[in-house]
């Protein structure tokens, strides 16, 4: 038995249909219990709650565990918010795919309430911290879950960048970006870009070119311990991205530096979550067992 959760966190995608009721059921669900609720500011102010409303720092001092509401994009932006204060977190799928947010709005009450009762199974997640550094300074710096990408935002031409890791030069290449991700953002971008499926505790990196101009430059996995630096060198409006939600404008020149973050985001899952299982529902692998295949036969 896990200990008990006195102060949870709500945070949904609240414009999305519906989400802005399953937000106040769940919080009626959470104080019935005899659980302070927290609602994130932008949640709040949207739901109509203003007076539960906590900002970042708040929540992160004060809250036990967060609860996303909505897809995938409303958990990565919870987790780069929370997981410097070690804050655990729970996602509920009221979105589309639903990679990370594992329990479905129609089970949630019984999948919450387990875990409110201290069964569950834990799992920490890598984070990337990504900056840029320009004539020696850093210009702009952010987290990601995902994935950290250098792109070409233009519409004309291939972005060429050089790689180093750990100060060793790894190769150049011209194609229409390159992904660094986590294990857990293998099955987002780098997945759609031919990268291989990681197992979240897989302690590794991936390095998926986007469209490359050589068909010999591949994804590459590598230890989570290393600095990846990759090098601006030619290219029509680059950018950077992590997690496709946070961005910045790049120039020629400039160095994108991507390290494992000092910190992990813990997510906690109801108990019978297996990873194999999301990928099976995600990716539609429906074969039965062979064993069961002939036991129908």
């Amino acid at each position: 038995m896990n200990a008990p959760f006195r102060t949870i966190a709500l945070a949904g995608r609240f414009q999305t249909e519906g989400v802005a009721a399953s937000i106040a059921a769940i919080g009626d669900f959470l104080r019935q219990r005899g659980i302070a609720v927290l609602l994130e500011k932008n949640t709040a102010d949207a739901i109509g709650r203003p007076g539960d409303a906590a900002d970042t720092e708040h929540i992160g001092h004060e809250a036990d565990l967060a609860i996303a509401i909505g897809g995938d994009g409303t958990m990565l932006g919870l987790a780069r918010e929370l997981a410097p204060y070690e804050v655990p977190l729970v996602g509920i799928n009221h979105g589309r795919l639903g990679f990370i947010t594992d329990i479905g709005i129609e089970s949630w009450q019984e999948a919450l309430g387990s875990i409110l009762d201290g069964h569950y199974l834990a799992e920490e997640r890598t984070l990337l911290t990504a900056r840029v550094v320009r004539d020696q300074e850093i210009v702009w710096n952010a987290l990601a879950l995902n994935d950290v990408v250098v792109n070409r935002s233009s519409r004309m031409g291939m972005i060429e960048l050089q790689v180093d890791v750990d100060d060793l030069f790894m190769y150049s290449q011209r194609a229409d970006g390159l992904i660094v991700a986590t294990p857990t953002g293998s099955t987002a971008y780098a997945l759609s870009s031919f990268g291989p499926i990681v197992h979240p505790q897989v302690q590794g990196l991936v390095m998926v070119p986007v469209a490359p101009q050589a068909l010999s430059n591949r994804p590459i996995v590598l230890p989570d311990d290393v600095s990846i630096t990759i090098r601006v060198i030619d290219g029509r409006e680059p950018r950077v991205a992590g997690d496709m939600q946070v961005f910045s404008d790049l120039q020629l020149g400039d160095d994108i530096i991507v390290q494992r973050a000092p910190f992990r985001s813990r997510f906690l899952h109801p108990p019978g979550y297996s990873h194999y299982a999301t990928l099976r529902a995600k990716l539609n692998w429906h074969e039965l067992p062979i064993l069961q295949q002939r036991d129908r036969s």
